[in-house]
């Protein structure tokens, strides 16, 4: 294959896309969240686990893992109205990977800034 018809193939290629969203870091932190409590949680609950992010992108993150079928919304006609986030089982195999990578991050902090160090330092 042509460097030319790879590009095409990876511009064009749906695995590509989807990894291109789900390898955002609100999806992943929205998806960390929820799938941490293990039941739906309300918006501002999550909104209070993910540091720093905005209104406007917890909304934009959480409609677009529900139009991906990972994340299910119930609206609950009250007064006022409530409205629950959930994973869908799709969902909750996404959050089985992604906690994977979480931990490890978290067990590779200090060898990531020790190598920054040494590469900052010239060594």
């Amino acid at each position: 294959m042509t460097t030319k018809a790879y590009e095409e193939y990876l511009r064009d290629c749906p695995a590509v896309a989807l990894l291109s969203t789900i390898s955002n870091r609100w999806v992943s932190l929205a998806v960390c969240t929820l799938g941490s409590h293990g039941e739906a949680m309300r918006y501002n609950h999550i909104s209070r686990e993910i540091p720093g992010v905005s209104q406007k992108m917890l909304t934009q993150t959480l409609r677009m893992l529900e139009r991906d079928g990972m994340v299910r919304r119930t609206v609950t006609p009250s007064v006022p109205v409530r409205v629950d986030y959930e994973l869908t089982p799709l969902g909750q195999g996404l959050y089985g990977l992604v906690s994977q990578v979480r931990d490890w991050a978290a067990q590779k902090t200090g060898e990531v800034d020790e190598a920054r160090a040494r590469y900052d330092a010239g060594v």
